[in-house]
């Protein structure tokens, strides 16, 4: 498989979808069949609503367990260490304070599909991120997003562990 249809993700990211793996085929698999089984007895098949809604619940189960196989089969994962210079790379915390104002906000820099923002997960590939990346401590960078253009100062960058 050629790098670019390879998904980059963190080690962190990897347990994850690891983690959620086992729970859907160890514990949700069960729970589902367990309902498809009871839905049966309520008698005929055709006309019942429980038993559609359990094979609907067991078919979206089914697709995410497929999806998270992908991407661990697809998953190149970013070492950290893999990195000896003291700049942003994927993994890496980083500290930024917008020129001004003097917020800060501190942010690890993710795989795309580990992005979540609200727990201080940013994308390589959002606006900040494709800023930040391999800057170093002191260094500014103005991000343009919709709300406008916005500049910041990386104040620390901590390798992830």
């Amino acid at each position: 498989m050629t790098d670019r249809h390879r998904e980059i993700i963190t080690r962190e990211g990897l347990e994850k979808f690891q983690q959620e793996l086992e729970y859907l085929t160890e514990v949700r698999r069960k729970e589902v069949a367990d309902r498809i089984r009871q839905a049966r007895e309520f008698g005929d098949i055709s006309e019942n609503s429980e038993y559609d809604d359990a094979k609907n619940e067991q078919y979206l189960l089914e697709r995410r367990i497929s999806e998270i196989q992908r991407r661990i089969r697809n998953a190149r994962v970013v070492d950290p260490s893999d990195h000896a210079d003291d700049s942003v790379n994927i993994g890496s915390r980083v500290t930024l304070k917008v020129v001004g104002s003097g917020q800060e906000r501190t942010f690890q820099i993710v795989g795309a599909n580990e992005s979540d923002p609200s727990s201080g997960k940013l994308s390589h590939s959002s606006p900040v991120g494709k800023a930040v990346l391999r800057r170093r401590v002191g260094e500014r960078v103005t991000v343009t997003t919709p709300r406008g253009a916005t500049e910041y100062e990386i104040v620390d960058v901590e390798k992830a562990s």
